[in-house]
């Protein structure tokens, strides 16, 4: 009785021993698209007439305080079933400037957060650019830089010019990480006419990850964006020779975890009742590693909420966006954000 007593008390040490080492600090990092988050002022070298008070949309102050407050509510919200703290790196699409991010950050639900941000203006046709926000505590910049995609007109008149990709170098969670934020060419005019633009945006990226694999393949790299493509196109598959199984992963190539949530019918925005999962968080090959001392990737997620759907009409179960055409819907975003899961052990 005194051996199976003593037994008892060493496999109950032994369990809280094993529990007590399974402790992770979370960390989240996503992106999201803004859809058109513009301020109401008419910059002469900006093409946002629309967004203005005398523009086609009537984009009031009125507006504007209200969009700020719907994207401040997903912010708030977003990636707390896994961290109170929140998404602690995102990455954002569709704004005009700095301002309107300093807007955003400072809005009461978030604020204490103190998220920074890291922004470069663009020379975008439409005016917006891409962004990087992060909470300090978790993210500590060393580097940023903005690469531009060498898209060139037909008529051999110079560039033309789409979002640049934002390069940021930092320590996530005291290591050392690479992160992509990218918003590629639209379809207009079809996917297929398009396809090769894309695939340059994909190359800009490629082009510096490999550089960085050269020093060691366990750099950590984050690809991210809205990249209007799919999981299954040739940017992604092909250029950025992402894998959709881990096993598949060579040491200093990428993975994409949103393959399967695609096949599955998940998506980030829809059109034409077909669902797309242009917004992904790519991640290098050092973060499938669990067995490291280090942050690796546990899950990727859509993030979702009733309020963020349209709730009536043939539309009903889509993103609930801003605008509709040239009306104020009062929604968020025609896309959902995305995030990735990344654990770091504590003991």
């Amino acid at each position: 009785m005194k051996n199976f007593l003593f037994s008892l008390i060493i496999i109950g040490f032994y369990a809280l021993l094993a529990n007590a080492q399974q402790q992770y600090k979370v960390g989240l990092i996503g992106f999201y698209n803004l859809e058109n988050l513009f301020d109401t002022i008419n910059q002469p070298d900006v093409n946002d007439e629309d967004f203005t008070p005398q523009g086609s949309y009537r984009y009031t102050p009125k507006v504007y305080s209200d969009k700020l407050s719907k994207l401040e509510q997903v912010l708030a919200e977003l990636g707390t079933d896994h961290s109170p703290d929140g998404i602690s790196v995102l990455g954002v699409a569709e704004i005009e400037n700095r301002s309107v991010l300093e807007d955003l950050v400072n809005m009461p639900k978030i604020q204490n957060r103190h998220y920074q941000i890291v922004h470069f203006d663009s020379k975008d046709l439409r005016g917006i650019d891409v962004a990087l926000l992060y909470n300090p505590r978790y993210f500590k910049v060393r580097n940023s830089e903005s690469l531009l995609v060498p898209i060139y007109n037909d008529d051999s008149t110079g560039h033309r010019y789409t979002r640049d990709v934002l390069f940021v170098s930092g320590e996530y969670m005291g290591e050392p990480m690479h992160i992509f934020v990218n918003h590629w060419p639209s379809r207009r005019g079809g996917e297929e006419a398009s396809n090769h633009l894309r695939e340059l945006g994909a190359s800009v990226c490629k082009k510096v990850i490999d550089s960085l694999m050269a020093i060691s393949p366990n750099t950590k790299v984050i690809v991210m964006g809205d990249l209007n493509d799919n999981p299954t196109n040739t940017s992604i598959t092909k250029v950025l020779n992402a894998k959709r199984k881990k096993e598949d992963v060579a040491p200093g190539g990428l993975y994409n975890p949103w393959i399967d949530l695609y096949k599955k019918g998940i998506g980030t925005l829809a059109w034409n009742d077909s669902w797309s999962l242009f917004d992904q968080v790519i991640i290098s090959s050092a973060f499938l590693n669990k067995e490291q001392q280090g942050v690796f990737f546990k899950e990727a997620v859509v993030f979702k909420r009733n309020y963020m759907l349209q709730q009536t009409g043939r539309f009903k179960g889509y993103p609930m966006r801003a605008y509709v055409g040239s009306i104020y819907m009062g929604g968020y975003s025609d896309h959902f954000p995305t995030y990735v899961v990344l654990l770091k052990s504590i003991k």
